[in-house]
């Protein structure tokens, strides 16, 4: 037995941090999709390849071949089979994946090595589309939100505690212009799934977010058991099974 669970959301609700709990706390895989399409924009950089030629871009993705295992305990990211977890962080990387990941062919083809990871192994994937478009057919849809005002103080704690100076105000006005965009962008925008379960995290701690998420889950297990199946069981069979791969 594997399940998926999808966390979609705007832009400072905290998805990343929540999934990676989630993911601790089940024993399952996380996938960074930011890292994978880091690694295909470090793999367009090494071919050489001009962002702003898309044609060419479109043509690499086939040969491209993205996926994320975990060595001691941490996440490892292959390109080709190659590990270029070290690599993934360099300008070049985030530069090329910045430029290409608007390209519609670059989502298609990651979209594709998502799935693909997602039908061989248990994981926890967040994003923007990824209950909408790219595991429609998840275990478990969460949509996690929080107020602009409440990201809006994360941001400004995160970015004090390292004595950046910045305004509350102008971090509020830029989250719901980044709201804005990712809900009209023209490829998979922002949406909350039909069946998504809706969390707003304003007022909850990240612990307490990632326990109402485990918790929906076995909700969600125990509803769709069959009458020799057990949650517990479920369960101790998914961790099972995953506890390897970390």
């Amino acid at each position: 037995m594997s399940v998926s669970i999808a966390i979609d959301g705007p832009a400072g609700a905290g998805k990343s941090t929540i999934a990676k709990l989630v993911a601790e706390k089940l024993h399952i895989i996380y996938v960074d999709t930011g890292a994978m399409y880091r690694a295909m924009g470090l793999y367009f950089h090494r071919k050489g390849i001009s962002p702003d030629d898309e044609a060419a871009i479109c043509a690499a993705c086939g040969e491209a071949d993205v996926s994320i295992v975990y060595e001691g305990g941490a996440q490892q990211v292959l390109l080709n089979g190659e590990n270029v977890t070290g690599c993934l962080r360099t300008e070049e990387a985030g530069k090329m994946a910045s430029a290409t990941s608007g390209y519609a062919r670059v989502r298609e083809k990651l979209v594709e090595l998502q799935r693909k990871l997602a039908a061989a192994k248990s994981v926890v994937m967040d994003g923007r589309d990824i209950g909408t478009v790219v595991l429609p057919q998840a275990d478990l849809k969460i949509y996690l939100t929080a107020s602009v005002e409440a990201r809006a103080k994360r941001r400004y704690l995160e970015l004090t505690g390292k004595n950046v100076p910045c305004k509350i105000e102008e971090i509020a006005r830029d989250i719901e212009q980044r709201d804005y965009q990712d809900m009209h962008r023209e490829n998979s925008p922002l949406r909350k799934a039909e069946d998504a379960l809706y969390l707003d995290s304003s007022e909850m701690s990240i612990r307490e977010v990632a326990d109402a998420i485990i918790s929906a889950l076995f909700e969600k297990l125990m509803s769709e058991r069959t009458p020799d199946q057990n949650l517990e069981g479920a369960l101790e069979e998914i961790i099972k099974k995953e506890s390897d791969l970390r």
